[in-house]
């Protein structure tokens, strides 16, 4: 292992940590308060030290996986039932699980990332609201295609969980996110995905029809 690689996976190593103990949620913050410890911040920036967002994630699933090895199954499935029960519940809006509740990194911390496609946001506050739930909103600026673009986001919460809602319009449900870990296609699963992760990490068999 050459130098760089060696300083690139301390970082890596260092910026897992942060996201785990302080709940730093976006990479590129956990990489540049990393960086901070092994030399001057803005040679590290410009240069070729900081690991990629794989880099990092990989060390915080190993991370949880050594910390927790005996609380991550259970709270995994927990979640991801979770999830399940809300994306039946909003299937009118052909929801997709996205994050570490499908990829399985979750911590104590952790949320659960759905995407939901409406032609006005107010359909999905007046679908929970008739429901008697409780929720929170706001309008998230994010910079895609070359552009900034505003996504409302409706926040829950049920057994300490938080739940988030971000909402797009129906056409950009084909529009495949690119994933800020890997690059490419983000990672997604609708309904009966999950049903059948589930299923698996139960033990149990796919019904063949």
């Amino acid at each position: 292992m050459t130098r760089r690689d060696r300083l690139r996976h301390l970082i890596a190593r260092e910026a897992a940590r942060l996201m785990y103990e302080e709940e730093i949620k976006e990479y590129l913050t956990a990489k540049r308060k990393a960086a901070r410890a092994f030399g001057p911040e803005k040679r590290l920036c410009l240069g070729h030290h900081l690991p990629s967002n794989s880099e990092i994630h990989a060390e915080l699933q190993r991370l949880i996986a050594l910390r927790e090895p005996e609380v991550l199954p259970e709270r995994l499935l927990r979640m991801r039932i979770l999830a399940l029960k809300f994306m039946e519940l909003l299937a009118p809006f052909r929801p997709y699980l996205i994050g570490s509740v499908l990829s399985g990194s979750v911590t104590e911390r952790s949320d659960i990332d759905l995407h939901l496609f409406a032609d006005d946001p107010e359909e999905v506050e007046s679908f929970l609201a008739e429901r008697h739930l409780n929720f929170s909103s706001e309008t998230v600026t994010i910079h895609k295609g070359g552009k900034f673009r505003d996504y409302p986001h409706i926040y829950l919460e049920e057994n300490g969980i938080i739940l988030e809602l971000s909402i797009f319009t129906p056409k950009e449900r084909q529009n495949v996110p690119r994933s800020s870990i890997t690059g490419k296609a983000m990672e997604r699963a609708d309904a009966k995905k999950l049903r059948r992760l589930i299923t698996r990490s139960l033990g149990g068999e796919e019904k063949r029809h």
